[in-house]
């Protein structure tokens, strides 16, 4: 079991690494768009995130554990709707708002850092 949940950390990483570093490039040397590699980091950091908030693990998780993961899902979507909005726009050959654009920059560090620092 302890093999399964380091492989749910493994991916869970991998996404935060394909949705922040798609965005980076952006960022700091594209076009400043929204890409589908980040829908794809943003998928497999749920999907893996979900696996190992699940209580299969074998360990009882306190109140403060389902605050952070409720906090860490909430930001999730709004990255997701962040993007959304975004390739939406870009669809219709608009612009990508800035404020949309650096938000998913954001909110990912912030989601990276409730994981790593909120205990």
């Amino acid at each position: 079991m302890s093999t399964l949940l380091q492989i749910a950390v493994f991916v869970h990483i991998i996404g935060f690494a394909l949705l922040f570093g798609a965005w980076a490039a952006q960022a700091f040397g594209g076009k400043k768009q929204l890409t589908g590699l980040m829908n794809w980091g943003l998928g497999l950091a749920l999907i893996a995130g979900l696996a190992f908030a699940a209580p299969i693990w074998g360990w009882e998780p306190g109140m403060s554990f389902y605050l952070k993961i409720t906090v860490k899902l909430v930001v999730l979507l709004i990255i997701g709707a962040f993007i959304g909005i975004g390739v939406a726009r870009q669809k219709r050959d608009e612009a990508t708002p800035a404020v949309i654009f650096w938000g998913v920059g954001v909110l990912t560090l912030l989601n990276a850092a409730l994981g790593l620092f909120w205990h």
